[in-house]
Formats: C-alpha cells, structure tokens, sequence
C-alpha cells in the first residue's frame, strides 16, 4: 500500500479498540516470568553452552601474542575463539569498530576472544586464564582538547547537511540589541537497560539461528551476514522479547557474533549474556557534547538571529551526536545558522540513544531559551510562544503538518500552576529547600518508515498477525493487536501477534519513535488486503462490506468472519510505503515540560518534587503505553540532568564506571508525582493510523525544564550536566 495522500475517514476512526486504555496483552507473561528472552531459551535449546566475552584491556593498540594454552586446558572449556581462528570476518554497515578486535584494537573492552565451557562459571575462570600481550598506542580521549581541530563532517549523520544557514547571521547577530552568547556540556551517558545484550546461537548445518535481544531484526541480518559472511538467507533472527535498549540495541553487538563463533568452534548450541561491567565500554553510548547557542533579539523578544554549534567525538568512520537538529525547526528567525564539528576520539562508539541529537541538543537549547528571555525582562513560555513558528524556519514553503506546540505550554502551564511562580530567583522556600519552577519545550520529528506484515484467518475465526517487528518494552504486542482487531472487526482475544523473527515480514523495526505509527500501519496495509479476500470469499462487494463483532456486513446480508475461512485459511501480506507528505509538510512532535525541584540550601542536594508533560504527538494509539513511554523517559530525563556521567579516564581512554555500581541512574525515590497529558490530534498526513511516535518526545526538553528549575530554586545558572552538588554548593545564595 502506497500512503501518497492525507488519510480519509477509515475502519481505524472506529476507535472501538484503537485509542483505547487496553493493558498490554504481553504483560501476563513477563509478570509470570513465562516471557522467554534471548539468554532464557531452554524451550527449544536444551544443553547449550556457555560463553564469556574477554574484552581489550587497552584502548589503542595492537594484540602482540595471545596464549591460550592454560585457558584450553582448564575443566569444561570447549574452545577458546579469537581473531586468529575465528576466520575471515567482515563489518556490519552498521557497527563502526569490528566486534571481534584483533590484531588491531579500537577501543577499550572491544571482544578480543571468547571462551566456551559447559557452565558460565567454568567459562569465567577460563577467561582468567587467557595471557594476551598488547602493545598500547597513544590515543586521543579528550573532547575539549580535541575541539578546535574538530572538522565538519561529511553530514550530520542522518543524511543531511552538517552545516545549515538562512539569511545572515552573523550580520543579524551583531546588529541585535540584544544578544545571548554562551557554551554548554554535556557528558558521555550509557543506556545501562536491564537486560544485557544477550544471544543464544544454533548451527543448522549451514545455517545460522540466533535468538538475541535486538530491535532492528532486518538490520540485525545483514549486519550478522555480512560479519560472518553469510548469505543472508542462511541467518534467522529471533527477538519475541527485549528487556529494554533506548537504542543500544539497534544494531547487532559482539555477544551475537561471539556466540555464533563459539558455537560453531564446539560444534553446540552456545548462549552468551555479556557481563554487565563489560557492556558499557564494548557497546554504543550518547557521546558528551559541547554546545555553543547564540540568540539576537528585538528589545519585544522577536529573534532576529540563531545559532547552534555543537561539537561531539567518535572512532574513524562514526558520525556526530546531531544535537543541532532541533534548532533548524524549532524557534522562528530569519537568519540561522547551525554547524555540528566531529573530533576523532579513541573512546567507544557513540551512537543512537533514547532521542539522539534533541536529547543533548534541547537539554542545552532550552537553558539558553530560558536565559535570553531573562535578559528580556519576558515570562519564558511568553518569550518561546512569541517565536513560535507554523513553517519551517529554513524551508518558509514548507508547513508544519500540525504544530500545537503553543497549546502544549498554556495547557502545562495552567495545570501546574505557572501563574504562581516567582519570577525572582531563590525568593521560595520550605524549610531548608529553595523551591524553584521550570519549563522547557521539545520537539522530536516524526519519521515514516517502510513497515510490512502478513495476516491469517483461520476457521476459527481467529487473525494471526506476522512481523518482525520487536517490542522493547514499548507495548508493540498490544498496539498491533488493537489495530488488527479495529480492522477486522472482532475482539482483541481473538487475535494472536507473533514479533521478532526474521522468518517474518520485514517492518520498520523499534527506534527513533517510528515504531509504533509505521508497524501499526504495515498491519493496516496487510488487513486492507484480507478484508478484501474476505468479502469476495463471501460474496460482497469490498467497497461495501465492513466488519464487526466478528461478521462481515453488506447491504442488508452479513456473515460471520470465519465462514470466509471455511475451505481453508486466508491469508494477506503487504506492507505501507510512503510517497512524498513529509517532504510536502515537516512532520514533527511537540511537547511542554514543567519540573519543580527543591534544592537543599546548606547541601546543594537537588530533589525533583513534581513533573508534568503536555504532548501532541498525533493520534495515541494506546493511552496507557504511551504515558509509559513518557514517564520513563522522563525518569531518563531526571537521570540525564542531575546524575548519569560516564567519567572518562584520559590517560588510558576508558569509562571508569562502566557498571551499575558506579553509573548512576534515577531509583524510585528520585522520582515523584508524574502526570502526563495528551492532546491527541490525529495527523492525516502521518499515516493511515493518524498516529506519530511519543517515546523519545517525552525525554526531549526534561533535562533543560529541571535546570530551569534549580536556577529559578538557587538564582544559580549551570551550564554544564549533569547538575551536582559541587556545581551549586559554593554558589548558593546565603541565608
């Protein structure tokens, strides 16, 4: 199904399951402990081994020797595998640094071998045993040092230009009467899911199954083919559940890959979870940022003037983190520029997380907002109002498909209670707290993306839906169903989802918030195709029929759905493509973040006590899982502006807190009350299903809204996060 024109009225506007507050049907399982995840196979792997993962011990440099004799030799090993007899192996278009290291190292802790033994603990002593000599280089593990001989990239690393401009900014800036200049930091961050990166892998022969935690399961088999160098006809994927990963797992990791050679080694089936201080330092991570915003303005705060540099590092051949992205689209202005610099760092790959480019990029944007209208002497939701835009401030021709970013501040600001805000800095307080206010817009676009899937019928009346699709915690499972049930016309207990296996239609896969609007949509296209064998099975004319409580109706004739399936099951596969609306109109997804925070006035302590999220993000196809989806990435949010820093050792290039340990991330404590709101305007020019991703909107803004906050608390402005006590302790007003 070709989407070339804005949705019409459709079996979906029904709303009888689509839209509605349904608990996710896959709850029962992971409630239960019946979900069975990628380490947890034992349904269909009996006796598998095990592998551990022995990570670099230097960040650059070169493998001199490996001995591997003692390792061999100790109780249950089965093989020890490393560069020198894993064979040939390719990279994945997707991963930038190999993930079997050998001879050459790329960054601290990239696998250099694995070891496999009948138990996990045979295989960890084993490990230890394992002598490899490395010869260490010097490298470069310093953002700031690295900055002033950062290059532009090639692009942005989403395709598009790294330097963007629109009038003259530089003239408009200099001619401004008033003028805001300031840089900003944000720190490398790790995305720490509760599941680790985990595979079980299989040899059929010559084929390959892998069970893995993976979101992208197309991508996941070609990057596995191509490593392995394999057809790609010869891999199967299988990911029904995923124990979280914010984009870590978009692509496939080394536990895939040492699990595939290690079971080929021993000739078993083996299983790998890599352990968790290990993780962080092998995989992807949100690399640290620094940011330079320039704001000119009328003495009325009309922005004349804009600019936003952002400067990030990574490995030969990685891309920038994209935190201008949201600046080309959000704010009004004539004269814009925005530029991203890419230093070559020896650090771990940096790649997507949770909202890659806006999270940094609002967490900055969003200060600087706050104190330019400051400077103004103007309330900052009245200040970000007055510049909103209906157009694409670089593209003028080009409309917002719908755009209430407006209603999303004054709806925020009368629930939480703006108008009582003292505008003075540190003039509230309760007891030892300073109490402040803040909010913060964000923006993240909404992105279609060709999605498939295949529908059954059976006798029973019953309609199986088939898709790669994964569900990541996200609510998939449930979404999917409702929309098959909507346009099928029978109740939700008569539909069966099957995700994550790459024996399935290829769909758009879990990231960058498409999910939900381009798999739901590739289930729509593939019932669109059913309803129709249905109604000529049955006799009606397809433009006629339309479907419920189980029967297909016509005129004044109905059936029931199952006859249709009586002589054998019907089944349709299709999937939605996309023609040209969001080149047409920018598609994008707005929200209003409102935070009250306390500061402890002698410790420089930060608490959260309140939070609010006002979103427009097209239809919501399921209220409860999306506000799920908001409140945990408002949670990351919190994470990201008061505690999460992976700290980098610049002597020997490596995060030294790489566990939970030491990687601090929000408890139930650090969160309060969390309310969440939707304006639910269904966007006909997203998608058949109205809809649009709202998974990493709910992160994009929070960090600036709690820093807002703690200035408005203390009257003190930090600049760089994540926002300790020692940034605040000697500067706090005194009492």
């Amino acid at each position: 199904m070709k989407f070339t024109e804005p949705a019409g009225a459709n079996p979906i506007d029904q709303l009888k399951h689509v839209g509605r507050p349904i608990p996710r049907i896959d709850g029962k399982f992971k409630t239960t402990g019946t979900a069975r995840y990628a380490y947890e196979r034992h349904d269909q792997i009996a006796d598998p081994a095990y592998g551990y993962i022995v990570g670099a011990a230097v960040a650059k440099g070169r493998i001199n020797a490996i001995d591997a004799a003692a390792a061999e030799a100790a109780p249950g090993v089965l093989a020890v595998v490393t560069y020198k007899n894993a064979g040939k192996l390719g990279k994945g278009e997707m991963n930038t640094a190999k993930l079997l290291g050998g001879p050459d190292i790329d960054h601290y802790h990239q696998a250099v071998a694995v070891v496999v033994a009948e138990t996990f603990e045979q295989a960890r002593a084993a490990a230890g045993l394992l002598k490899i000599d490395y010869a260490r280089a010097k490298g470069k593990y310093d953002l700031a040092a690295e900055r002033a001989n950062a290059p532009v990239p090639k692009d942005d690393g989403l395709g598009g230009p790294a330097r963007t401009t629109a009038g003259d900014f530089e003239a408009a800036f200099a001619k401004a009467p008033v003028t805001l200049d300031a840089t900003y930091t944000t720190p490398d961050e790790s995305h720490a899911m509760m599941e680790p990166f985990a595979s079980m892998a299989e040899w059929r022969g010559d084929k390959l199954k892998l069970w893995t935690s993976n979101q992208m399961i197309g991508w996941g088999v070609g990057d596995v083919a191509k490593t392995l160098n394999l057809p790609k006809d010869k891999v199967e994927l299988s990911s029904p559940f995923i124990g979280g990963g914010f984009g870590g797992k978009l692509f496939v990791r080394a536990d895939a890959i040492m699990a595939a050679l290690g079971a080929k080694a021993c000739g078993r089936p083996v299983k790998i979870a890599m352990q968790r201080p290990l993780m962080i330092n092998n995989a992807t991570h949100r690399a640290a940022t620094i940011q330079r915003v320039q704001i000119g303005c009328e003495k009325d705060g009309t922005i004349t003037a804009i600019a936003h540099q952002g400067w990030s590092g990574n490995l030969p051949d990685g891309g920038p983190e994209t935190s201008v992205s949201q600046s080309k689209l959000f704010y009004a202005g004539a004269n814009r520029l925005t530029e991203l610099r890419l230093a070559e760092l020896d650090l771990p790959e940096g790649n997507s997380m949770r909202a890659p480019g806006e999270a940094p990029g609002l967490m900055v944007l969003e200060i600087a907002m706050d104190e330019m209208a400051e400077k103004l002497g103007i309330d900052p939701i009245a200040f970000r109002i007055k510049n909103d835009t209906q157009v694409d401030p670089e593209k003028p021709e080009r409309p917002f498909s719908q755009r209430h970013l407006v209603e999303c501040l004054k709806t925020g600001a009368d629930r939480f209670g703006w108008a009582r805000r003292n505008a003075k800095p540190a003039q509230v307080r309760d007891g030892r707290w300073l109490v402040g206010i803040g909010v913060a817009a964000g923006i993240r676009n909404n992105l279609l993306q060709k999605s498939a899937a295949r529908v059954r019928l059976d006798k029973r009346g019953v309609i199986t839906v088939e898709t790669d699709m994964t569900d990541i915690g996200t609510g998939s499972y449930t979404i999917i169903a409702q929309t098959a049930a909507e346009m099928m016309g029978v109740d939700l207990d008569g539909v069966v989802v099957r995700l994550g296996d790459s024996a399935s239609p290829t769909s758009c896969g879990s990231g960058g918030q498409f999910g939900a609007n381009n798999s739901t949509s590739g289930v729509y296209a593939a019932c669109v195709k059913l309803r129709e064998q249905v109604a000529q099975k049955l006799g009606f004319n397809s433009a006629d029929a339309s479907f419920g409580d189980g029967k297909v109706h016509a005129g004044n004739r109905s059936a029931r759905l199952s006859d249709a399936a009586r002589d054998g099951e019907l089944v349709a596969e299709d999937a939605i493509e996309y023609g040209d609306l969001d080149k047409k109109y920018q598609q994008s997804t707005f929200a209003a973040h409102f935070c009250e925070a306390g500061v402890d006035r002698y410790t420089g302590e930060i608490r959260i006590r309140r939070m609010l999220a006002v979103c427009d993000a097209g239809r919501i196809l399921n209220p409860i899982s999306a506000r799920s989806q908001v409140i945990g990435a408002m949670t990351m949010g919190v994470g990201a502006a008061l505690m999460e820093e992976l700290a980098v050792d610049k002597r020997f290039g490596f995060f030294v807190n790489h566990d939970l340990a030491s990687y601090e991330v929000p408890v139930h404590a650090d969160i309060p009350h969390q309310e969440v709101i939707f304006l639910d305007y269904p966007d006909d020019k997203s998608s058949p299903m109205k809809a649009k991703g709202v998974g990493e909107l709910g992160l994009c803004g929070v960090g600036a809204a709690i820093a807002n906050a703690v200035y408005n608390a203390t009257g003190v402005r930090i600049r760089d996060y994540p926002l300790t006590l020692d940034r605040l302790i000697d500067r706090l007003p005194s009492m």
